[in-house]
């Protein structure tokens, strides 16, 4: 089989590759599939069914975030049959879950309204199936779990294993009782969980959310791209930022940054020193008083080389010592190893990384 042919989609020819699924194809083609349970970074499993499209030869609609593409497949995605389909699918989903305060119906994390998956056709006005669902008030500081607005598409359960390796939730219970739990019902700080939030991150409907920020919806937050300083790594995490403060920190989609949408609890949840009211914001020179005051940079920067040069002179070269951080950029302790050596001429270094 040649890894580039084509097939029908929606009347249109369209390249595909090798290995692909009809979800890969479509969204590089510019076709929209609504998606809930689907994450690029996760084994597809076809749990929320919203994407099931017409396939060519097939009886039963069928995933197609699961579904592989073959050449010359014939694919519809947009049919009479699949907007009925998708319009009972919601409506059961949604007759489990509560509305907002001022009526609305529940959104997803990304702010779409769920019933907008259904195109034009209303969702029907069903009766509640699932059995209540106990919340735990889980201890733990940053994860909040609303069991009624889960629709068990096991999301958060897949990401814990498949990419976190973790294992800390998992689907527990039976039938209309089922929901996200863990062993033994403990609460996450008893379990293996990293406290990572990847779980919040990928679920599609704000069931798990964080207890630190406001319940706002994504459109309410600008968004300020930023490399996390708590280690070398590099990741890349979004502030999102209401009325000049940072409210909360989420990770960039997956696929645009080496962390791949992933962060760790650092990362995503320690961000309260970013307004803290003991945060120096200015470099601070102690006077002949023996008191600090605020000074500039470059003050600073000539106090800093005043007092290691009088040291340099008193008790020698060998007696000044530049400790750099894991914290800094692979710039930054390449500098500071050349301010180490070049400028004071000591091979006294060292980084917290290497021990």
């Amino acid at each position: 089989m040649s890894s580039r042919f084509t097939i029908e989609l929606d009347g249109q020819h369209v390249e595909a590759h090798e290995g692909e699924t009809v979800l890969e194809v479509a969204q590089r083609s510019g076709v929209s599939i609504p998606t809930l349970c689907h994450d690029p970074r996760l084994d597809p499993v076809g749990a929320c069914r919203s994407c099931l499209v017409e396939v060519g030869g097939q009886g039963r609609l069928q995933p197609a975030c699961a579904w592989k593409a073959t050449p010359d497949m014939a694919v519809t995605t947009d049919s009479e049959r699949i907007l009925r389909h998708r319009q009972i699918l919601l409506s059961l989903y949604l007759a489990d879950h509560p509305t907002d305060d001022v009526g609305q119906p529940l959104t997803t994390s990304d702010g779409n309204d769920l019933t907008t998956l259904a195109g034009p056709k209303a969702p029907l006005a069903l009766e509640k199936v699932c059995a209540p669902r106990a919340d735990r008030h889980d201890v733990n500081p940053y994860i909040h779990f609303e069991p009624d607005r889960c629709i068990l598409c096991a999301r958060c359960t897949r990401y814990c294993d498949e990419v976190e390796g973790v294992n800390a939730i998992a689907l527990t219970g039976r039938g209309s009782e089922t929901t996200i739990g863990t062993a033994g019902s403990r609460g996450l700080l008893d379990t293996s969980c990293e406290l990572c939030g990847g779980c919040i991150d990928t679920c599609p409907t704000g069931a798990l959310h964080e207890k630190k920020a406001p319940r706002l919806t994504p459109a309410a937050y600008a968004k300020t791209r930023t490399t996390c300083n708590f280690c070398g790594v590099g990741c890349q995490m979004d502030l999102n930022v209401v009325d000049g403060k940072v409210k909360r920190v989420t990770s960039p989609p997956p696929g645009e940054t080496l962390n791949d949408g992933n962060l760790c609890v650092k990362g995503r949840f320690a961000y309260d020193f970013i307004h803290h009211e003991d945060r120096l914001t200015t470099p601070m020179v102690r006077g002949e008083d023996g008191q600090l005051h605020p000074a500039t940079w470059p003050e600073a920067i000539a106090a800093t080389v005043r007092g290691l040069r009088a040291v340099q002179k008193r008790h020698g070269t060998d007696s000044i010592g530049f400790v750099s951080s894991s914290r800094c950029t692979g710039e930054e302790n390449y500098l500071v190893q050349k301010l180490s050596r070049a400028a004071f001429g000591t091979n006294n270094c060292h980084q917290c990384a290497a021990t």
